[in-house]
């Protein structure tokens, strides 16, 4: 019998699948999440960002350089820190996240309109749950 860590997990997991197919861009999930881990931050180094999104530097390093090669990111010196860099969302940048969302948001509200009140709110209280599971 599923435990309810399992069946979370489990339904979590489908869903994100499930927005995922809505994608219509070539980036991957990855590239997807660290160019909106960047907009949310603003312009961060690249350590800044990795944490963030918790992963090592290295990692970071060649998702950002993609982002960059792509035009989606720009790469700028640190005005304080000669060492360092800056990384910020590009205008097109920018726009492919904004047209992802809207696709994404589009497809959920609907799926949303399908289900009762009492279910919306449901929800509605569970995102606030989900959101500090993640934050942890």
């Amino acid at each position: 019998m599923p435990t309810d860590s399992h069946q979370l997990a489990r339904s979590v997991a489908r869903l994100n699948r499930r927005l995922r197919q809505e994608r219509q861009t070539d980036l991957t999930p990855t590239q997807l999440s660290v160019l909106g881990s960047i907009l949310k931050l603003g312009p961060s180094t690249p350590s800044a960002i990795a944490a963030f999104e918790r992963v090592q530097p290295p990692s970071i390093t060649r998702t950002l350089t993609c982002l960059v090669d792509e035009g989606l990111a720009i790469r700028e010196p640190h005005p304080d820190d000669g060492r360092q860099v800056l990384i910020s969302v590009s205008d097109k940048g920018d726009a492919v996240l904004a047209e992802e969302r809207v696709r994404r948001d589009e497809w959920l509200a609907q799926r949303l309109a399908e289900l009762t009140t009492a279910e919306r709110r449901t929800l509605r209280e569970a995102t606030a749950l989900l959101e500090r599971l993640a934050a942890s």
